[in-house]
């Protein structure tokens, strides 16, 4: 009941919006020249179109990449889907001129975002790299007839597309799959895979979520399993083409997400209704870019959500040796060739410091020239992989590690 409830809120605010956003239009400066400058007229501008952007969606927003600058010329890259999963498309970001660069492979999180979250660390790297990236498809359009999808099957996914990349290649994981990419990367070692990463970056990943604990870690395991799979597990409605899936919804997880920094949200929605209403449109600007990505919202898969509480946050698994696929242990100890490179942020309240830095531990077989951590000053979790830091800080040192391990 709880996915139809939202959904016919959707439906009922949705005429609403729409009006708001013609009566805004309507109250704009450009519109009315002299009645729209006054300071009322673009109070209530402001207002209404605060409220008619308000509403989630639910649909991958563009990338928006279309040329990059390598070795100082302008380059057409266009997206090319090279793999298909019911769950997932591995998108290739091709340039139209040939360039022998290190492929990489960025595993997005399948957190409730869609990958497009992930547009400025993949265009940091499209300079240097030959870029690959997971894009994750929105559960609840997803057929029940597809089957169900958990953390090992995310591991066979992330193990075959670093096969596709083939020899040589080189893996990133950003947030949550942290866990699931060194898993894979255990896994291929133990079987003495050929196609074996040279390096793995993992960033602001829960490898030992004990190691720190924050709020998501502590409410994680607060809370029973069946807690969770009663409270915020249910099923899609009938009108997508995933009905009657069972999903942890996108709205519900960027619900928890805004409720752990409310005050931080409500300060920034002031800030922008404050800029609008003095007719500082670019100012404003920056804020709508971040809210229209954050607003677009995937459901998970169910199997995966409450097997990633349960393995990564409760039982810790990976940190405690006994992680397995398919009933295969999955451990770091076999890692010998695979570089590794972990980034944390100094002010991640979401993954916090030390809980990535511990798969160097894990990886305890792993010559110490192959071990190398980066701690990124004052940036909280969105800034470990974007931002101005991101690209002139935490990034040189990222394509620097990738290219001494080529």
């Amino acid at each position: 009941m709880l996915y139809y409830a939202y959904q016919a809120q959707c439906d009922a605010f949705f005429p609403l919006r729409l009006m708001a956003e013609t009566a805004g239009s309507l109250l704009a400066p450009k519109t009315r020249p002299w009645f729209g400058e006054l300071p009322l007229v673009r109070g209530a501008a402001a207002a209404l179109d605060l409220f008619s952007k308000s509403g989630l969606r639910h649909e991958r927003p563009d990338f928006g990449i279309s040329r990059v600058r390598v070795e100082g010329a302008e380059v057409p890259v266009s997206e090319e889907i090279v793999l298909t999963h019911p769950f997932c498309r591995l998108v290739h970001f091709r340039k139209a001129i040939p360039v022998d660069q290190p492929k990489l492979l960025i595993v997005a999180p399948l957190s409730g975002h869609f990958a497009t979250m992930l547009r400025d660390t993949v265009a940091t790297a499209l300079p240097d790299h030959d870029v690959y990236l997971t894009d994750w498809i929105n559960a609840r359009n997803v057929p029940v007839q597809h089957g169900r999808f958990g953390l090992d099957d995310m591991i066979d996914l992330v193990i075959d597309f670093i096969r596709h990349l083939g020899l040589g290649c080189h893996v990133m994981a950003v947030c949550q799959p942290s866990v699931p990419v060194l898993a894979a990367v255990a896994l291929m070692a133990t079987a003495n895979d050929p196609c074996q990463p040279s390096s793995m970056v993992l960033m602001g990943g829960p490898i030992d979520p004990a190691a720190n604990p924050t709020e998501v870690n502590r409410f994680a395991s607060s809370h029973s399993l069946s807690w969770f799979e009663h409270m915020v597990i249910t099923i899609v409605p009938a009108r997508y083409p995933g009905a009657f899936r069972r999903v942890y919804p996108g709205f519900l997880q960027l619900a928890g997400f805004i409720s752990m920094n409310l005050d931080r949200h409500v300060e920034a929605h002031w800030k922008m209704f404050r800029q609008l209403a003095e007719g500082d449109d670019d100012g404003a600007a920056a804020t709508r870019a971040f809210y229209d990505e954050y607003s677009s919202v995937m459901d998970l898969p169910a199997d995966f959500y409450l097997q990633t509480v349960d393995r990564v946050f409760q039982r810790q698994d990976l940190a405690h040796g006994r992680f397995r696929v398919h009933g295969e242990p999955a451990d770091p100890g076999a890692i010998e060739k695979t570089a590794l490179l972990t980034v944390e942020g100094e002010r991640d309240d979401i993954c916090a410091v030390g809980q990535t830095v511990a798969a160097h531990g894990l990886c305890r077989n792993l010559a110490p020239s192959k071990h190398a951590h980066h701690l990124q000053p004052a940036v909280g979790h969105y800034g470990v992989f974007h931002g101005r830091r991101w690209r002139n800080e935490t990034y040189p040192k990222v394509a620097q590690f990738i290219r001494a391990h080529c």
